[in-house]
């Protein structure tokens, strides 16, 4: 079970429970025993780290001065995918051709020569045939602290994309070309990974989120492209596709309470997710970060990719011990284990790992509101949430997490919200109604306290939004209003 970040972990990191050691701006490392992800918001983590509020111990509470409820600020949300013929025309192609169909994509053509890849987690350099796609230059309204690429692809045996950002500051420089993703569908041929220690010292990348170092400075992020470079295996003939490239980023502002919503479109709905526990499988596969709380993300990307009606084939899980519950959940784990960090809680890697089912479309986003969440859930759409709370913050939980992904799939007629939870003794007792301010305010915060009253960060309403190509139309303007097309 997800439990409390001990008193001396980083004050301020965020995610989903999986394990490693978070790396400060300055450079320190701290291995932190409850296994925070290394993803955090920019704003939380400057000022967090600049400043260390404190209440007294166990309290729980802000001071006064803290900032409060009110007023719900402009979002700064966006989010911009590609998705259509027009999107790939647009672009620059470098040896890739558009591919059409219900999920248009790009795909390699003809390469453009031979890349030595050296496996940073096996050691094995090989020889491959490579091509290129580069987005056009998109500029977010308002600028952004922070960016998250998520994509779509199910690359076959033998090859593999690399997904890459390069933005331009607000005072007209550029960073670095950075590295989100190095995917493949299997393990065979490279390790899914990402890529640590890529700064340009005033920005980072923090597992999958390239996060601006000091947003008190007023930098941000105006611009960014992305590039798409496709492998495969030399003379293969073989054809990695990848549809949906996009990023969604966001300036949140520092809030340890966001504003109340009144129960709305989605009271007395609730969707047929089936129900998995992580729990049940702690201790298995240390390979892919021994189940358990480590596991929440993969959980609960198969408990909705299911719901849609899909599922990995018997093949697929030849693999697993046939005595272990519930394959389909070490499946997911396996699938979505990023080498580096260490663990499965890589957002993009778990949105591109849904996408690898047929028909499905997956993004990363934020959402603004908890009544964003009502109209996806009242079309029909369940989401995957991420928040951090101490055991007092969330009635019905009986844990605290320092980072945890569980699915949202309706409302009481209270309003109140229906979750399965996957951080659960059984299956049986996954399904959960938490009380609603209580879940708005953990998952839609920015900043919080912990149960020693340190200051923490918090997600901002980030979230998983896995759905089919073929869509109904209140399903598509839910959607919209959330900002993805």
């Amino acid at each position: 079970m997800a439990l409390s970040a001990p008193a001396h972990s980083l004050a301020v990191s965020t995610g989903t429970g999986d394990s490693g050691d978070v790396r400060t701006p300055n450079g320190e490392t701290i291995t932190v025993t409850t296994t925070p992800r290394r993803t955090v918001l920019a704003a939380a983590f400057a000022a967090a780290v600049g400043s260390a509020a404190s209440v007294p111990a166990g309290s729980g509470s802000p001071p006064a001065a803290a900032p409060r409820g009110g007023a719900a600020p402009a979002s700064t949300i966006g989010y911009r995918g590609w998705t259509s013929a027009a999107d790939w025309r647009a672009g620059t192609a470098a040896g890739t051709s558009a591919v059409a169909g219900p999920r248009p994509g790009v795909t390699l053509a003809r390469p453009l020569g031979t890349v030595e890849y050296t496996d940073p987690h096996t050691g094995t350099t090989r020889l491959w045939e490579y091509a290129t796609w580069l987005s056009p230059e998109h500029r977010p309204a308002p600028p952004a602290s922070e960016l998250i690429a998520p994509w779509n692809a199910a690359p076959p045996p033998g090859t593999w994309p690399r997904v890459e950002t390069r933005a331009t500051y607000t005072d007209g420089t550029r960073t670095p070309w950075y590295t989100l993703g190095v995917w493949a569908s299997g393990d065979e041929d490279v390790r899914r990974t990402s890529v640590d220690d890529q700064t340009d010292g005033r920005s980072t990348v923090w597992t999958d989120t390239v996060a601006v170092d000091d947003t008190a400075s007023g930098l941000r992020l105006a611009a960014y492209r992305l590039r798409l470079t496709l492998h495969r295996a030399p003379g293969s003939g073989a054809a990695p596709t990848v549809w949906r490239p996009g990023a969604m980023t966001s300036d949140g502002p520092d809030r340890f309470e966001v504003p109340a919503t009144a129960p709305g479109t989605g009271t007395a709905v609730e969707l047929t997710v089936p129900r998995y526990s992580q729990n049940i499988h702690i201790g298995q596969y240390p390979e892919y970060d021994n189940g358990g709380e480590a596991w929440c993300s993969p959980t609960s990307s198969q408990m909705i990719i299911e719901s849609w009606g899909r599922h990995p084939t018997p093949e697929e899980l030849a693999w697993v011990n046939p005595e272990f519950a519930d394959p389909q959940v070490c499946h997911a784990a396996r699938r979505t284990f990023d080498h580096q960090y260490g663990g499965c809680g890589n957002w993009p890697f778990n949105a591109a790992y849904a996408a690898t089912y047929p028909d499905l479309q997956a993004v990363v986003t934020r959402l603004a509101t908890l009544t964003d969440a009502e109209r996806l859930v009242a079309a029909g759409i369940p989401l995957i949430t991420s928040q951090s709370f101490h055991e007092g913050e969330l009635d019905g939980a009986g844990y605290g997490t320092s980072g945890h992904l569980m699915t949202v799939i309706g409302f009481t007629a209270e309003g109140d919200v229906i979750a399965n939870d996957p951080a659960s003794d059984d299956n049986d007792a996954v399904r959960r109604v938490y009380p609603r301010r209580q879940f708005e305010n953990i998952w839609l915060r920015t900043k919080r306290y912990d149960a020693g009253g340190a200051v923490r960060g918090g997600t901002g309403g980030v979230c998983y939004l896995y759905f089919p190509t073929t869509l109904t139309s209140a399903q598509r303007h839910a959607l919209a209003r959330a900002g993805v097309r």
